[in-house]
């Protein structure tokens, strides 16, 4: 399976959303719009990857790659990146636990891309206005 999430903030700190959308043999079956309240931008890319690993679990998933635009995060994700934000250190936190014996892989796409989880991700955030 592969996975989009993008997380959307207006302002920083600002309402966020998250986008993810679920692709499986190259179909999307599944796409989700998620509010997450007031927060920053990097914050809500985390709340995405997290609620896209809890939804790919739900699916039977064991091996997933889950892709963003976000860089820092994907490299963060990655271990290749310091996690200097003590907040953002928890949500990876959560996320290792959260993986347990799932094979996921993090790659880095394009804007264009994550062209739909990123629309998903604005309209969840606007949800919060």
């Amino acid at each position: 399976m592969i996975i989009y999430t993008d997380g959307a903030c207006f302002g920083n700190p600002g309402p966020m959303g998250a986008g993810i959308v679920f692709v499986k043999e190259g179909k999307t079956i599944a796409e989700e719009s998620i509010p997450l309240g007031e927060g920053t931008n990097n914050r809500a890319e985390y709340l995405a990857v997290i609620h896209a690993i809890k939804k790919a679990k739900e699916m039977g998933e064991t091996d997933v790659v889950l892709r963003s635009d976000s860089s820092l995060i994907i490299n963060q994700l990655r271990g290749e990146f310091r996690i200097k934000d003590p907040e953002l250190r928890k949500l990876k936190g959560e996320i290792d636990l959260l993986l347990g014996d799932m094979l996921v892989r993090f790659e880095w796409v394009s804007r264009e891309e994550n062209g739909e989880a990123d629309a998903l991700s604005k309209k969840a955030a606007e949800m919060n206005k």
